[in-house]
């Protein structure tokens, strides 16, 4: 008898999906537990949020000396902590120089008419940058990320740029306001040039990071039809909200963080936020960074030096991977390899 390959998967893969309400995992289309509308209803999505909000609460109690009482309350109230003029003038034109001289691996996502350009900051490339390496070292900058994301461990730092409009596509996916995933999460964007409304600014519902009672229920109602969603995202954990639901849910407008350079912000990605409309061709230049764990684990972590290498090395191997798969097929990869050139394309320094 032949065996069906598919349902053999399944069989093999269900005992990761029995397990997987413990982790992080967010995926009601492919997910038959996490994205069963029958335990939704019952209540599993909603036990996730709640369990997941306290184990993030108890973490940052151990980690609030990383950040000013001024700046917790920022959090609490806002979602997001905003610090303009971060460095000092010499400090940011020497930051900047650096930036522009900065080589190595550039990787590019396209996302609709969209490019994202990143150039990993880990043990190869930070000790040829040293303002980069105090940058990141910087106690508003380092304690912001480490306590909004509840995690001591080291997070990923990237140079990244964005051009909106460069390209024929669809509507870039991200310029739609969601929320990355069902627990807190953090996101920093520091500046490297002013950001106007035509740079496709970083936009934010202030508030929308907190799990009110209104948010309670609507993330009850989507998770019981969310494997069934095709935006594309909502089925995959992100789930996208439409602007005109926000007076339902008693939040306010998107802001839009209209800024000059030199300045940080630093936000709790599962609020609502997008990246704001842009003119054609318009490009931001930041220094980015990203830090996700387990949203059940009661430990902060450390900040290991060994770890952050450990998981530096493996991601670039997993891109080299997936590098190898897609040429098999005659692709790209989703983070394929570019010249270096293109990280600054059209930035003047």
């Amino acid at each position: 008898m032949k065996l069906d390959t598919h349902s053999v998967r399944r069989w093999i893969r269900w005992p990761l999906w029995l397990l997987s309400p413990l982790g992080s995992g967010h995926d009601f289309r492919n997910n038959p537990v996490i994205g069963s509308a029958l335990l939704n209803r019952a209540g599993l999505h909603v036990l996730r949020l709640l369990t997941a909000r306290t184990m993030t609460a108890w973490r940052r109690l151990w980690l609030r000396s990383l950040l000013s009482q001024e700046l917790r309350e920022s959090y609490a109230r806002d979602g997001f902590v905003l610090i303009p003029d971060l460095l000092s003038a010499a400090d940011f034109d020497a930051l900047r120089r650096e930036v522009y001289g900065a080589s190595g691996e550039v990787r590019e996502c396209i996302q609709g008419d969209t490019l994202t350009h990143r150039l990993l900051l880990d043990h190869v490339t930070l000790p040829t940058l040293p303002s980069l390496q105090s940058l990141l070292a910087r106690p508003p900058f380092a304690g912001a990320v480490r306590y909004i994301g509840a995690s001591n461990s080291e997070p990923l730092h990237y140079v990244q740029s964005i051009r909106n409009g460069v390209r024929e596509g669809s509507p870039d996916p991200q310029k739609v306001l969601h929320s990355d995933t069902f627990h807190p999460t953090v996101k920093a964007w520091f500046f490297l040039h002013e950001v106007t409304a035509g740079h496709g600014p970083f936009t934010y519902v202030p508030g929308s990071h907190r799990l009110s009672l209104a948010r309670l229920r609507w993330e009850y109602r989507r998770s019981v039809v969310a494997s069934r969603l095709r935006d594309g995202y909502s089925e995959k954990g992100s789930f996208r909200v439409d602007e005109a639901e926000l007076p339902s849910l008693g939040l306010p407008p998107p802001r839009a963080f209209t800024v000059p350079a030199n300045t940080l912000v630093v936000a709790d990605t599962c609020g609502m936020h997008c990246r704001g409309n842009a003119a054609p061709g318009a490009r931001r230049l930041e220094i980015w960074a990203y830090s996700r764990l387990n949203p059940f684990n009661p430990w902060p972590g450390i900040n290991s030096s060994f770890r952050g290498r450990l998981f530096t090395t493996l991601l670039r191997q997993k891109w080299d991977r997936l590098d190898r798969q897609a040429a098999a097929k005659g692709e790209l990869s989703s983070w394929h390899r570019v010249p270096s050139v293109e990280l600054h394309r059209d930035c003047s320094p």
